[in-house]
């Protein structure tokens, strides 16, 4: 992928990150638990496998963008570590509400992340720009 790709896919990935945040905002409201932390974490997904894509980062699947955000973003100190643990435990609880029986978040679970998951996204944004 050329220079002009990487940047045209890093701005469709954050669209599809802000959609996809406005989906989890609406799923808070209506109390759908298990549904808003799948949408929260695919709102930093998006905008994380952007970055990475931007920054001439490849990875291939859910597992190894966590892997590669660690390594090219929250050791170097680019992005804060507790926004580095947010998004692992993202990934984490998205596996765990999409897959584990007989589990259900609450209110109380969810509710808190939305602010820290905007801040996230945000400081990930601000490294695309930042980006080549």
């Amino acid at each position: 992928m050329n220079s002009p790709e990487r940047n045209n896919y890093a701005k469709y990935r954050m669209e599809k990150s802000r959609e996809t945040l406005e989906a989890a905002e609406l799923l808070i409201r209506k109390g759908i638990w298990n549904s808003a932390i799948n949408r929260l974490y695919y709102a930093a997904y998006y905008a994380i496998s952007g970055l990475l894509v931007k920054s001439g980062v490849e990875t291939k699947t859910h597992a190894g963008v966590k892997t590669q955000f660690f390594l090219h973003f929250v050791k170097t100190g680019k992005i804060e570590m507790n926004m580095g643990k947010l998004y692992a435990d993202l990934f984490d609880w998205r596996q765990k509400g999409g897959y584990g029986d007989f589990f259900d978040f609450t209110e109380e679970d969810v509710t808190p992340l939305l602010k820290p998951v905007k801040e996230l996204i945000g400081a990930v944004h601000e490294e695309i720009n930042k980006a080549p």
